[in-house]
């Protein structure tokens, strides 16, 4: 899999198979050696036809927005770059299990002397997968079913249903997904769902029970997501212990929010980046389509990475966020920031910064937060290509603060409470990558800065990072 076949790749004949010249009348004259990379890219050729074997319930229209650019190819090896191209997009479609391609001199009446014929050769995923497996994790555990309908009517539609069945609670999420043929960045989805979250942090438990609708296109070089999300939300309390402020949360209300993020993305890779650069902003505005939450919410992430010496890379991030309540109404706890823990500032509990009511933290109305990183080859890894590329050592320093807005005061004495009881930590550690998938870290970390009320780890932390592909 992943392999182009090439038939015949040495150079073509261009005045077809019979030239009028006989080996034998032939001077043998020394000439010096060629290389065959340069000669298949001197060598012009025709692509003739693309043949695509194996479809079933696959529409063909589909598929020629894929492989248009193969006809395109001048040369052998442009054939080959192409070839490969296509393969991926195809693969991306998410409707493959394999894809083969195989290059070949063309046959037949019409056949030209430098024409070529490509053949991708597919084997389609089943008309339904499945999966099973079973989670553990705070202090839960549950059987997760899954199942995918892929290519559901023959343009790289899919359907999928996953149903979790905890010790707990029970949560489900029904989806569909239709791509635009020949941009497949450009993808519409509708959601329906239904989940439950524990956050022990706050002694809540809420229950959302929702439908949405997602729109993503690209624009030069950003790519944008717009998002109507109605949901019907359920807070209860997760301890009889539970504080008055969070009793004061505790019911049902309805919200309807129109969301935009755009994301700029140039980074080399999404779980250990060596180069590049990421910048996220989201807005979300609630209750001018309907339901009883109304308030603007914005917020963003900034990310450079920056590669040193001795295969080291900096790496530099900052967030930022802002709640605003629209009318006479608070904001809901449901809604607002939380900060800290291994993925925010490290060495401070889940989510223990900020404001907070007899033990339960409930969350606020704007934050910062940012960091530097320092991630090196392990001391004993002799170079590249070995089993080392999969870990390295992270020394790190970072810092964050949150709080809730008084709005008689102005937006000066926000920012004078956001630089005031700054929380910050440094330490080190080891982070593991997983392939293309996860990142694993172990930290010892250091909090400073730690203000009454606020819990801190025991020094080590762990930390994971998990990306779909």
């Amino acid at each position: 899999m992943g392999t182009v076949h090439a038939r015949s790749l040495d150079p073509l004949p261009m005045q077809g198979p019979d030239l009028g010249v006989q080996v034998d009348d032939v001077d043998m004259v020394e000439v010096e050696p060629e290389s065959k990379q340069e000669v298949l890219e001197n060598k012009d050729v025709v692509v003739q036809r693309v043949h695509i074997d194996g479809l079933g319930r696959t529409k063909e229209d589909i598929l020629g927005y894929e492989i248009a650019e193969v006809f395109a190819a001048k040369n052998l090896i442009d054939v080959m770059k192409k070839s490969h191209d296509a393969r991926a997009k195809l693969l991306r479609l998410g409707i493959f299990r394999q894809v083969e391609v195989v290059i070949d001199t063309s046959q037949g009446n019409d056949a030209l002397p430098n024409g070529l014929d490509v053949t991708f050769e597919v084997t389609e995923l089943r008309r339904m997968t499945g999966s099973y497996n079973t989670m553990v994790g705070n202090n839960e555990g549950s059987m997760v079913l899954g199942l995918k309908l892929p290519n559901f009517l023959g343009r790289a539609e899919k359907f999928t249903f996953q149903f979790s069945y905890g010790t707990k609670e029970t949560s489900y999420g029904l989806s569909f997904f239709k791509p635009q043929p020949g941009n497949f960045d450009r993808n519409f989805s509708v959601n329906l769902y239904k989940v439950t979250g524990q956050f022990p942090w706050s002694s809540l438990r809420e229950t959302d029970r929702g439908v949405s609708t997602e729109f993503n296109f690209p624009v030069w070089r950003t790519n944008h997501t717009l998002k109507w999300e109605g949901v019907w939300r359920e807070l209860a309390c997760l301890a009889r212990t539970a504080s008055f402020a969070v009793r004061e949360e505790s019911g049902h209300s309805l919200k309807s929010s129109l969301s935009h993020a755009m994301v700029i993305d140039t980074r080399n890779s999404a779980i250990l980046p060596r180069k590049g650069a990421l910048l996220k902003i989201n807005q979300e505005l609630a209750g001018y389509s309907g339901g009883d939450v109304s308030f603007l919410k914005e917020d963003f992430e900034i990310q450079l990475n920056r590669r040193l010496f001795w295969d080291s890379v900096l790496s530099a991030s900052l967030w930022g966020g802002m709640l605003l309540p629209i009318g006479d109404n608070p904001t809901c706890i449901a809604d607002r920031f939380y900060l800290g823990g291994p993925t925010s500032v490290r060495g401070f509990s889940m989510y223990s910064i900020g404001p907070q009511s007899e033990g339960d933290y409930l969350g606020g109305e704007a934050y910062w937060a940012g960091g530097v990183h320092l991630y090196t080859p392990l001391p004993f890894r002799p170079g590249r290509g070995g089993f080392g590329d999969l870990f390295r050592t992270h020394f790190f320093l970072n810092a964050g603060n949150l709080c809730n807005l008084n709005y008689g005061e102005g937006p000066r004495a926000h920012l004078q409470k956001l630089a005031e009881c700054i929380r910050w930590s440094y330490g080190a550690g080891i982070v593991l990558r997983l392939g293309n998938i996860a990142r694993l870290e172990l930290n010892y970390c250091i909090p400073m800065g730690v203000q009454s009320g606020d819990r801190i780890c025991d020094g080590v932390q762990f930390g994971a990072g998990i990306r779909f592909l």
